[in-house]
C-alpha cells in the first residue's frame, strides 16, 4: 500500500501528517476500545487484531482481521508468541520515504501499519494482588513492549497509543486532519509511549530484586545498579514550597494517589509533606491516636482507649502551635469530634474513614480539606527515602523499625515501672517522627513538650521544658514533674540529664553510643532518674 504524506518543511524525514489506513489492537485495558474501533471502521480503517481484543470486536458487530490470519502464522505457546513476525514489525518499523524499504515490503507483500494501539499485561496490578510467582510471571508482557518500541521508534510515520483517555484525541485529529495525524501529537504520544514502557520494565526489575533478596536473606533489598525513579503525574500543584517556585504531585503506586480528598481547597505541596509526615507518626500506633502535625512536625500527640479522651490529650500539649496544622486520626472521627475540629482553624483533616454525618458537620467549613489516607501496597519505591542533593540522589531505606520494650536496656540503679517504660516507648515513638535535634516529654501517654530543630541538644530539651511548662503559674506545680523524656540520639554532655533533673523528669530513654555515656548515667543516677537505651538512633533531618 503506497501512503501520500505531506512533508514537513523544516525537515526531508519526518512528514507533518501521516494518513491512517491500517491500524493493529492488542490491548489489556479494553475501556472505551469498543467504542473507538467503531469509530475507526467508519472512517475506513483496516483493523489488526490479536485474539482478545479480536473477540471483543466480533462480539460487537465489528470487522477486524485477526493477527494469524493475517501473518498466515497460529498464536502459539498458549499465547506467548503472537505479534513477533516480520509482516507486523515490517509494517510498522519501514521508512515510508526510504526506496530500498519500500523495495523490501513490497518483496515480501508486507502492508503498512500506521496505527499501533497496545497497552500490556496488568504486571503491576497482579503483583499488588500478591498473586503467586507463576501468575506474575506469566503477566510480563512481551509482544507489546516490543509494538510500543517499534511504533514510537518510527514515529515519523506511525502513532503509538498506549493510553484509553487518549482516543478521542487521536479521533479529533483524524477528523481535523482528514484522517491524518500531525508530527507533534506522534512525538508526544511516542514520548508517551517510552515512558509507559520505562515504567513498566522497571516494575518488574523491582519485582525481581525483592524476590532474589528476600529468599536470600529475608531482609531489605539490595541496591541497584541503576535506580530509576518513574512516577504518575497526579495533580500540577498552585506552587511549591513557595510561591516563586513550580510543584506537582506524581505517584510511584501506579496512579494510585497518596489519599481520598473528600472536600476543601486544592492541596499544596506543604499540605502533602505534612500529610506524609503525619501519616507516618500515626502508623506507629495501635490504640486510638491522634496527631497535630505542623511544618513537618508534631505540635502535639495523644494516645488512649478512647479517641476523644487522645484528641484533647494531643490538642492540649501546644494548642497555639496546632493552629492552622494538619490533624490525623488512626481510627474514624464522630460527630463530636467532628464539632470540634469545625470550632478552630486546620488546614487539613485526615482519618481512616469519615461517615456521612461526619462529612456534613465538616463540609460547614468548604475550605476545609478532609483527607482518607490509601493503603500503599509496599514496594522498592516507597521502601526508600529519597533525598536529592546537587546533582545526585541520597537513597536510604525507610526508618520503619518497629520501637518495642525488647529492645530496651535498662543502664542506671533505678530501673523504670512498667508504667513508665508504656511513657518512655510512646515518647520514643512520636521523637521518631520530630526533626532533630529532637526531644519529646510525655506524660499518661501524651506529649506536654517537643523541642525540635536545634542546633544544641541541650537547647531542645530547655525547649521542651518550656513549652512544657509555659502555662503553669507556679514552679510548685510543674507539668514536666514525674514525665519521661525521649531522645532521638545520644546525650553529648551531662548539662542536659541537669536540665531535665530540675524540671522533675524522672525516666529518660536514649539510644546510647557516647563517649561520655557512664558520665550521663551517673548524672541520671545522681538525680534518682531511671534511664534506658534503646540502642538504635532515629534522626529526622
Amino acid at each position: 500500500m503506497k501512503h501520500v504524506l505531506d512533508k514537513n518543511p523544516n525537515t526531508n524525514i519526518h512528514p507533518d501528517l501521516v494518513p491512517i489506513r491500517r491500524a493493529l489492537i492488542s490491548v489489556s485495558d479494553k475501556n472505551h476500545l469498543v467504542e473507538f474501533a467503531q469509530k475507526l471502521i467508519e472512517k475506513n480503517i483496516n483493523l489488526i487484531s490479536t485474539g482478545g481484543s479480536a473477540a471483543l470486536l466480533k462480539n460487537n458487530n465489528i470487522h477486524v482481521t485477526e493477527v494469524s490470519e493475517y501473518t498466515n502464522f497460529p498464536e502459539i505457546l498458549d499465547g506467548r508468541v503472537k505479534t513477533l513476525h516480520p509482516k507486523i514489525y515490517g509494517g510498522i518499523l519501514n521508512k515510508r520515504h526510504d526506496e530500498a524499504h519500500q523495495k523490501q515490503v513490497l518483496n515480501h507483500h508486507i502492508d503498512m501499519i500506521d496505527l499501533v494501539i497496545v497497552n500490556l499485561y496488568p504486571f503491576i496490578e497482579t503483583v499488588q494482588k500478591q498473586s503467586d510467582d507463576e501468575t506474575c510471571i506469566e503477566n510480563i508482557d512481551i509482544g507489546g513492549p516490543s509494538l510500543i518500541r517499534a511504533a514510537a521508534k518510527n514515529h515519523a510515520y506511525v502513532t503509538i497509543i498506549t493510553d484509553p483517555n487518549d482516543y478521542q484525541l487521536i479521533l479529533d485529529e483524524l477528523n481535523k486532519n482528514d484522517n491524518r495525524i500531525s508530527l507533534a501529537l506522534r512525538q508526544k504520544l511516542a514520548y508517551k509511549a517510552f515512558q509507559y514502557t520505562s515504567y513498566y520494565d522497571q516494575e518488574i526489575a523491582k519485582w525481581f530484586n525483592q524476590k532474589i533478596h528476600t529468599q536470600r536473606t529475608n531482609q531489605a533489598i539490595e541496591w541497584p545498579e541503576e535506580l530509576i525513579l518513574t512516577g504518575h503525574l497526579q495533580q500540577k500543584l498552585r506552587y511549591g514550597e513557595n510561591p516563586h517556585q513550580k510543584g506537582a504531585l506524581y505517584s510511584f503506586d501506579h496512579k494510585t494517589k497518596p489519599a481520598i480528598q473528600l472536600q476543601g481547597k486544592e492541596l499544596s505541596y506543604n499540605n502533602l509533606v505534612d500529610f506524609d509526615a503525619a501519616y507516618n507518626l500515626i502508623k506507629e500506633f495501635k490504640k486510638p491516636a491522634v496527631a497535630f502535625i505542623k511544618h513537618n512536625n508534631p505540635c502535639g500527640v495523644g494516645c488512649d482507649d478512647n479517641l476523644e479522651q487522645a484528641f484533647d490529650k494531643a490538642l492540649s500539649c501546644d494548642p497555639i502551635s496546632a493552629f492552622g496544622g494538619i490533624v490525623i486520626f488512626n481510627q474514624p472521627i464522630t460527630e463530636f469530634l467532628a464539632q470540634q475540629l469545625i470550632k478552630s482553624f486546620f488546614e487539613v483533616i485526615i482519618a481512616p474513614n469519615i461517615s456521612e454525618e461526619c462529612q456534613k458537620i465538616l463540609a460547614q467549613k468548604p475550605n476545609l480539606r478532609v483527607l482518607i489516607p490509601q493503603i500503599l501496597q509496599s514496594n522498592l519505591a516507597n521502601q526508600l527515602d529519597i533525598k536529592r542533593i546537587h546533582n545526585s540522589y541520597l537513597v536510604q531505606t525507610i526508618d520503619n523499625q518497629e520501637i518495642i520494650p525488647d529492645h530496651l536496656i535498662t543502664k542506671t540503679k533505678i530501673v523504670p515501672t512498667p508504667d513508665q517504660i508504656t511513657q518512655l516507648l510512646f515518647a520514643l515513638k512520636v521523637c521518631k517522627h520530630v526533626k532533630s535535634n529532637a526531644i519529646v516529654i510525655a506524660k499518661n501517654e501524651a506529649t506536654i513538650g517537643i523541642g525540635a530543630g536545634q542546633m544544641s541538644r541541650v537547647d531542645s530539651v530547655q525547649l521542651a521544658i518550656t513549652k512544657a511548662n509555659q502555662n503553669i503559674s507556679t514552679s510548685n506545680n510543674k507539668q514536666t514533674l514525674n514525665a519521661v523524656l525521649a531522645s532521638d540520639a545520644f546525650f553529648p554532655f551531662a548539662d542536659n540529664i541537669k536540665l531535665a533533673a530540675a524540671a522533675g523528669i524522672k525516666a529518660i530513654i536514649q539510644p546510647g553510643g557516647s563517649i561520655r555515656d557512664q558520665e550521663i548515667i551517673d548524672e541520671a543516677n545522681h538525680h534518682e532518674i531511671a534511664m534506658v537505651f534503646c540502642q538504635d538512633r532515629h534522626f529526622k533531618h
